[in-house]
């Protein structure tokens, strides 16, 4: 049976031709042929130049993800399956994959698909229609590549339970793909110990794109008094006092983070160093500074202030205040590292808030390095969605 065309409006296309994966509903000119929600089509430029082939589901905004530029390549399961292949043996590569993200969406060219790996668990998010209908195949494939590098997976589970799941036309899913088993997941990274609850924790359960800028931190962090806002379970305090931190102070406004943070701290020996008091980082900022607290180090890993370009002015407002308070709490000569995780938030409008920020308050600015997340999440050029983490350390300097 053959596919149907989808042909593109004349000047359209644009993000593809400069090697994206994206087609927007507005670009489409039309559809030729018998074609079903999640099916494959062939795409062509408006003179009818083959573009390669995609999953089109006409009820998101994004109406084709392409899987392939080859007009003559079949999109079945031999093909998922080199995708599969090569995504686990680039991670063999670049990463530590104890726990790792195996599959990062587009970036791996399988668009709309995150399969993340704690320890011997898979947890898998399914945001894309097309994708959807491969995605217990793509599991097997992660599984069967695993087993000839004799890594054995005792367990999955989906989490694919976002809203954007609804801008597809999908329903929210959560829940066991084969045998049940405890969901409270032991990884160790960097050393430190973490429980991973990968049914009701954020997103897939644990931030891995921070694994290795978390690393970064520990030799500033030795025998100092160090300040984690935004902690959420203690990734970044606890990498601080196994490292040898004198005292850590790890901030977040999420009870149940802060239980999990707590837990981890436990499981890591080091409750009499790091506590995780339970407090809105924007209110205990300032009151740090009335009460003339500094620290060696402080940290700031916020959420996404802006998921949209419509909330980015008062994103920047956001990042500009937590950086200035947090400059004016950092001891001359200590450190800040401070990271935006929002798409929108690009990195030249990130360097220039932070620059302002050091401004405001009459702190200089000596950067130590600037980082980005993980190379199990990789950044696809052409693809700006697949660039979001923007990380960087600097030693802060009162103005002489």
């Amino acid at each position: 049976m053959e596919e149907a065309v989808v042909t593109l409006k004349k000047g359209a296309g644009r993000t593809i031709k400069s090697g994206g994966l994206w087609i927007y509903d507005n670009e489409i000119a039309s559809v030729e042929g018998d074609v079903a929600d999640g099916d494959v089509v062939s795409v062509h430029d408006f003179d009818g130049y083959p573009m390669g082939k995609g999953f089109l589901n006409p009820k998101s905004k994004i109406s084709i993800r392409m899987m392939s530029r080859d007009k003559e390549q079949k999109i079945n399961a031999d093909f998922i399956k080199r995708r599969v292949r090569n995504a686990w043996e680039y991670r063999k590569k670049t990463v530590d994959t104890s726990s790792c993200r195996l599959i990062f969406g587009e970036a791996d060219w399988l668009p709309g698909l995150v399969v993340d790996k704690f320890s011997d668990v898979l947890v898998v998010q399914s945001l894309a229609l097309g994708i959807d209908r491969f995605k217990e195949e793509i599991i097997e494939d992660l599984k069967e590549c695993m087993a000839e590098d004799g890594v054995r997976i005792r367990g999955v589970y989906e989490r694919s339970d976002a809203k954007v799941r609804r801008q597809e036309g999908m329903e929210l899913q959560k829940g066991f793909l084969g045998p049940e088993f405890d969901t409270k997941v032991e990884i160790v990274e960097n050393g430190v110990h973490y429980l991973v609850d990968v049914k009701d924790g954020q997103k897939t359960g644990f931030f891995l794109d921070q694994k290795y800028n978390r690393k970064a931190i520990q030799p500033l962090c030795v025998h100092a008094k160090v300040l984690d806002c935004f902690t959420h379970t203690g990734s970044f305090a606890l990498n601080a006092g196994i490292a040898g931190a004198d005292s850590v102070l790890g901030v977040d406004a999420s009870r149940l983070a802060v239980t999990q943070a707590q837990e981890n701290a436990v499981l890591n020996g080091l409750s009499d160093r790091v506590k995780f008091p339970c407090e809105d980082v924007f209110e205990l900022l300032p009151e740090l500074e009335r009460r003339g607290e500094t620290f060696d180090v402080v940290i700031l890993d916020p959420p996404a202030f802006t998921k949209s370009r419509n909330s980015i002015k008062n994103a920047v407002k956001g990042y500009r205040e937590i950086n200035l308070r947090a400059m004016k709490l950092v001891k001359d000569g200590g450190y800040l590292a401070t990271c935006s995780c929002s798409h929108f938030m690009d990195a030249e409008l990130f360097a220039r808030t932070i620059r302002q920020a050091a401004d405001n308050v009459h702190r200089r600015l000596r950067q130590v390095e600037f980082r980005t997340q993980g190379p199990d999440h990789p950044i696809l050029w052409a693809a700006e969605e697949s660039y979001y983490l923007k990380f960087y350390i600097f030693q802060v300097c009162r103005e002489i």
